[in-house]
């Protein structure tokens, strides 16, 4: 633990200083816990790392505040914050996570009336789990064989937590088994349940001068690009257009901070690239660069084709669940390691297809110009990835631990 909290306070650091020189003090407030709530009342402290772990979430936020209960609902980013603050949700407060050290946790535990904690997929922190008076459970738990080997370096502390865990459901069979491997008590295992596989599309969809920008048989989206991919997604594009010369593209980056760099990619290959954020006509370009927070469901409404990125680095790709809910086909690259169990699925089911290289995304882009094409990988998809685990039935488990 003590190196632990060395790590942890470096990291802290670095993270607090560039707040402070952008000015940004409602948010090192809330990493220091120092943020109050309005009233006084007991609250379940809900955890949820950034955009898509808060998504897959939702259901469950909805199901404890129909049933009435408080929640302190933190996470890691500000493009989740900015997303959790436009539900309004009633009976929810929403802020920043503190970072993991004793000072910051102990006050959000005295501060907020925590009397328990639920945290989503791999964001397991310890001081915050082992100082948690109440219950505390995991939903849609994901352990790596990475995470796994990390976790066995501090074979004692990762005791200390998981004997902490009142209740843990896996998002995958090989997780739950990992997390056993790690001292998880047989009482404490739930069923396998993804909560991602509950995504419901916000209600909200795209404009009637998007409609007309984009056919949608025609459009494909590189989802949620890391460094290193955008260049080979352009190449693909290039090499498609010359069999399709009407296919549109929509990249929206995983971080909108990257736009001025793939805005530089796309003029070096000599298209021409309208943004988001400016309010550029979209019909009047090549690639449409999709540089904002909070509306990839925007960019899956729009098109029948998504390459889920993420997955031609080693980040271990990202949900197949979202574009699956918008029927948009799912091309993906290799490394799926963060939805391992839902990708195997898709694959078994001849309901994806995996590119290694720009060459390969072309070909696949190039196969799906048939709508006919496009709807039988769009039924595949959807019924590979339907959930086994009453939602329900693992609703009542939650209440159950939340009350124990």
């Amino acid at each position: 633990m003590f190196l632990y909290r060395i790590l942890m306070t470096l990291f802290a650091s670095r993270e607090l200083a560039s707040r402070l020189w952008a000015r940004d003090m409602q948010a090192v407030r809330a990493r220091l816990g120092l943020v109050r709530p309005s009233e006084h009342a007991s609250r379940i402290w809900l955890h949820a790392a950034s955009n898509g772990e808060l998504s897959s979430a939702r259901p469950v936020i909805s199901a404890l505040l129909a049933d009435r209960r408080r929640l302190l609902i933190t996470v890691n980013t500000d493009s989740a914050l900015h997303m959790a603050q436009k539900w309004s949700l009633e009976g929810a407060d929403i802020c920043l996570a503190p970072v993991d050290l004793s000072g910051p946790t102990k006050r959000v535990l005295r501060n907020w009336g925590i009397t328990a904690h639920i945290t989503l997929e791999s964001d397991l922190w310890p001081i915050r789990i082992l100082e948690t008076p109440g219950p505390v459970l995991v939903l849609g738990g994901r352990l790596t064989a990475r995470s796994a080997k990390g976790w066995a370096r501090f074979d004692s502390l990762a005791r200390r937590v998981m004997d902490r865990v009142t209740y843990l459901s896996a998002q995958d069979s090989a997780s739950a088994d990992r997390f056993a491997s790690a001292g998880l008590s047989q009482s404490a295992r739930g069923p396998v349940f993804d909560l991602k596989a509950l995504y419901t599309p916000p209600s909200d969809a795209p404009d009637i001068s998007l409609h007309h920008a984009f056919d949608r048989a025609n459009t494909w989206l590189a989802a949620s690009t890391h460094d290193g991919e955008d260049d080979t997604i352009l190449a693909a594009h290039e090499r498609a257009r010359q069999a399709r010369p009407t296919l549109r593209l929509i990249i929206a980056p995983r971080h909108p901070r990257r736009a001025d760099e793939v805005a530089e990619l796309i003029a070096q290959r000599g298209l021409s690239c309208a943004c988001r954020s400016r309010g550029d006509d979209p019909s009047k370009a090549d690639v449409y660069l999709a540089d904002t927070f909070g509306e990839m469901h925007l960019w899956y409404a729009l098109a029948g084709v998504t390459f889920v990125a993420g997955s031609l680095t080693d980040r271990g790709g990202h949900t197949p669940y979202e574009p699956a809910a918008f029927q948009s086909v799912i091309l993906h690259g290799p490394d799926t390691a963060n939805f391992r169990a839902a990708y195997d699925r898709l694959q078994d089911a001849s309901a994806a297809i995996c590119v290694q290289d720009a060459a390969a995304l072309a070909e696949a882009l190039v196969s799906l110009k048939s709508a006919d094409a496009q709807h039988e990988l769009r039924r595949a998809a959807q019924s590979a990835l339907h959930q086994d685990t009453d939602f329900d039935s693992l609703l009542r488990a939650i209440t159950q631990a939340l009350d124990a």
